[in-house]
Parts: structure tokens; C-alpha cells; sequence
């Protein structure tokens, strides 16, 4: 197996230019004003990990807040690139996104996965994540020609 994950740098990059050196890490091309957008909000979080000034993985995260809860990191995607995996980088990740939390007085954190992600599962149990029972995820998808109509 190669190296652990002691010899990785996490770091939040600080303009598009990093993101874009980081771009094989994510699922599909990047969208110029979506990372402009990204970029611009203090409660858009990404941390990237390095070994040898290469990027292996990502985690990112959004700060949601509700009137009588307070504020929340919700985990919107996390990565690591296939020959990097089952070193701890993804558990690392997750752990320095909660640092983020605890320092921004995040009361909590939350991840949705897929059903059968036995991987996921792992990495966010070793995490410190609890999984919850119960909950079921709805989901929109819009194009450009749909119309929102009311019931």
C-alpha cells in the first residue's frame, strides 16, 4: 500500500486558479461562475488534500442557517481519487471540515449518502459521525425550460 496519509497537506484554496489545478477531482468540467460564486461566499467551504503538491481529494461543505436552530455544516460532497483511497485522506477531510464547524459555532454537521455506499459508511463512522435511521431525501432537478407550478 502506498503512503499514509501523514505525508498529506489539507488546504483551502484562496482563488479559482487552485481550484482549477484541482479540476480531476471533481465529477464533471468546472463551471466558471459556480466557482466564482463559490469563492465569494464565506459559507461555502472546500478543503483540498495534497501529497507532494498533487491534489488526491476533497471535501466540501455549506453552512445552512435556520431562524431556531442555528447554524449547520451540510457535507456536499466528498472525493478521493481512486489510488488514494483507504489511507484516511476522506476521514481527514471530514474531520478538518468539522474544525471549520466547530470554529464557525456550527451546532452540528450532516451528510446524505447512497444507501449501499458501504465506503462512505466507513469514512464518516471513523469520522465521528452517527448515522441517523429514518430519513428519506427528496429531490428537484430543474432545466432551463421547466416551470415551477403551484398547487
Amino acid at each position: 500500500m502506498g503512503k499514509d496519509y501523514a505525508d498529506m497537506e489539507i488546504r483551502t484554496p484562496g482563488s479559482a486558479r487552485e481550484i482549477e489545478a484541482a479540476a480531476s477531482l471533481f465529477d464533471d468540467p468546472l463551471d466558471v461562475r459556480a466557482v466564482a460564486r463559490f469563492l465569494s461566499s464565506d459559507t461555502h467551504h472546500l478543503l483540498i488534500a495534497y501529497e507532494d503538491e498533487h491534489p488526491v481529494g476533497f471535501v466540501t461543505g455549506v453552512e445552512m442557517t435556520h431562524p431556531d436552530k442555528g447554524t449547520e455544516i451540510f457535507v456536499y460532497e466528498l472525493g478521493v481519487l481512486e489510488h488514494a483511497q483507504n489511507r484516511g485522506i476522506g476521514r481527514a477531510l471530514v474531520r478538518a471540515l468539522s474544525g471549520i464547524a466547530i470554529a464557525r459555532g456550527c451546532y452540528g454537521m450532516w451528510v446524505l449518502t447512497d444507501a449501499d455506499n458501504a465506503a462512505a459508511f466507513r469514512t464518516y463512522e471513523r469520522a465521528g459521525g452517527k448515522r441517523s435511521d429514518g430519513q428519506v431525501m427528496f429531490d428537484w432537478t430543474f432545466g432551463e425550460d421547466e416551470e415551477l407550478t403551484r398547487e
